[in-house]
């Protein structure tokens, strides 16, 4: 099962990635859990420069922007691949 989190304030654009990150999981049939991660701390843990971070086990895959439709299931395939 794959860990999917999204690191940022809980805005509109963390809870699109969300959404966005929910919907390409599902797409592919992959399990997968989705952590929110809101805590400042525990986001300064992981190597983002923007507000809106997007980590699959633990590894960042997206950073400051929303995916796209074309990309939205482009990086949890990527994701698969690197473990």
């Amino acid at each position: 099962m794959l860990a999917i989190g999204v690191l940022g304030s809980g805005c509109p654009n963390c809870r699109k990635v969300e959404e966005i990150s929910r919907r390409a999981a599902a797409t592919l049939g992959l399990q997968a859990e989705s952590i929110k991660i809101t805590d400042y701390a525990k986001i300064m843990e992981y190597p983002i420069l923007g507000a809106t971070g997007l980590v699959v086990d633990k590894k960042v895959v997206r950073n400051d922007s929303i995916p796209g439709e074309a990309e939205e299931t482009s990086w949890p395939t990527s994701a698969l691949e690197q473990t």
